[in-house]
């Protein structure tokens, strides 16, 4: 899920970028870990400011967005922050 025509983030800015994704609850850190495992070579400056986005979220916010309790709020509610979110629940390969 890759923006066409767009480098990932080196890894100082992939480094940068996982320890700001450390949360307080365990439920969030295992989709940011998976999350992590499957898109850390690909994520695009894009997607990694989406994910700085929602990282600015309160633990239990955040949580719910992940389970689908709740839609993503104004103003963060953009094309990049969704595609984020789909990647952080998606369970496929």
């Amino acid at each position: 899920m890759t923006a066409a025509h767009e480098d990932p983030i080196d890894e100082r800015a992939l480094s940068r970028l996982r320890w700001r994704c450390r949360r307080g609850l365990l439920e969030n850190d295992l989709f940011i870990q998976r999350f992590f495992a499957r898109y850390e070579h690909s994520i695009t400056p894009q997607q990694a400011q989406a994910l700085e986005t929602l990282m600015d979220l309160s633990d239990n916010d955040l949580l719910d967005l992940l389970l689908g309790r709740t839609a993503l709020p104004p103003p963060g509610d953009t094309p990049q922050a969704r595609e984020v979110l789909h990647m952080l629940r998606s369970r496929q390969p």
